[in-house]
């Protein structure tokens, strides 16, 4: 998924100097953010003042959104370095290419990620032939600097598996959740969850103290910790918790963001995850000039520009409480 923001702005994210280490019940407002032609996105993550959740980095919110007789998405090819995508639906479906030469259909409640390591470029659309609602979460995972450099690589996971209690059901994306574990890969110690939950639901999800954490408000009315979330806000929730209580006031679906406070501090700009100014200059620049990205094929348009790089060098941010 691109962020697609033609002001986009450099932000230093990660070290354990933005981490809450103990519990809390912090609510997130999304950002409003266009992508593509048709398509609005509520970006929860970087926020103001809380820039990731383990090595969870970025975070979008749409839908649900009626595109019958409409393109739908529409996400022309764009890069990618030193993190992994994560596409999630609840409704609709979503068609991935990318410059390794993958082409897949991702649907609802299956796992698409995408690590694109050194160097990787890809495109999402709705399929011509589309469902009529479009609804689903994009997510990054910063990669830490042993593994950042991986070759690029896609893996699709039909099949995932689920931690069940009564009213409750959690499919396992990213990670171990109560000893159920996903098969995708990753690189640091995180984990994501889609949760359904019925009407009427209490439950106590087990959460490891070592994590921080935070939830996602797909759809319904839940309350988290004795917190009201509505779809499209997220609760960060801190560390130091062994368990979270839930109640759904109808349906819901939320899902569970986690991961040990990554330890590096990180530089973000538009769709890159670097370490200095001048690497992201550089990827910038092999992005509009070279051939390190690859080459998408098989998308119906050009490729997406990239924005106007700010010259002002980055420096540490103070401590994020």
């Amino acid at each position: 998924m691109s962020n697609l923001d033609r002001q986009a702005a450099p932000s230093v994210c990660g070290g354990r100097g933005f981490v809450v280490a103990e519990p809390v019940r912090e609510l997130l407002s999304p950002r409003r953010v266009p992508l593509g032609e048709s398509t609005e996105v509520r970006r929860l993550l970087p926020n103001l003042g809380r820039r990731m959740v383990g090595a969870w980095a970025f975070v979008d919110h749409y839908g649900p959104d009626d595109i019958a007789g409409e393109p739908g998405m529409q996400v022309p090819p764009h890069p990618h370095m030193g993190l992994q995508t994560v596409s999630w639906l609840h409704e609709g479906e979503v068609l991935h290419r990318d410059s390794t030469g993958s082409l897949q259909t991702v649907r609802p409640r299956e796992l698409g990620l995408m690590t694109s390591g050194r160097a990787i470029s890809h495109s999402e659309e709705s399929p011509r032939a589309h469902s009529r609602h479009l609804h689903g979460a994009q997510l990054w995972v910063a990669l830490p600097d042993a593994h950042r450099h991986v070759e690029p690589h896609f893996q699709h996971h039909a099949a995932l598996p689920h931690v069940t209690a009564p009213g409750l059901t959690a499919t396992v994306i990213l990670g171990e959740l109560d000893g159920a574990r996903s098969p995708g890969t990753t690189y640091s110690p995180l984990v994501g969850a889609d949760l359904a939950l019925t009407r009427g639901t209490r439950a106590h999800l087990p959460l490891d103290p070592d994590f921080e954490y935070a939830v996602l408000a797909m759809s319904g009315e839940a309350h988290v910790d004795g917190v009201p979330v509505l779809p499209g806000s997220m609760l960060y929730l801190g560390c130091g918790r062994t368990s979270l209580p839930l109640r759904a006031e109808s349906d819901a679906g939320l899902m569970l963001l986690g991961g040990e406070p990554f330890e590096e501090e990180i530089v973000m700009w538009w769709n890159f995850v670097g370490r200095s100014h001048e690497e992201i200059e550089r990827a910038r620049a092999d992005w509009t000039t070279g051939t390190r990205f690859g080459e998408v094929h098989g998308y119906a348009g050009g490729r997406l520009p990239a924005p106007e790089l700010p010259p002002v060098a980055l420096k540490p941010r103070g401590r994020v409480r």
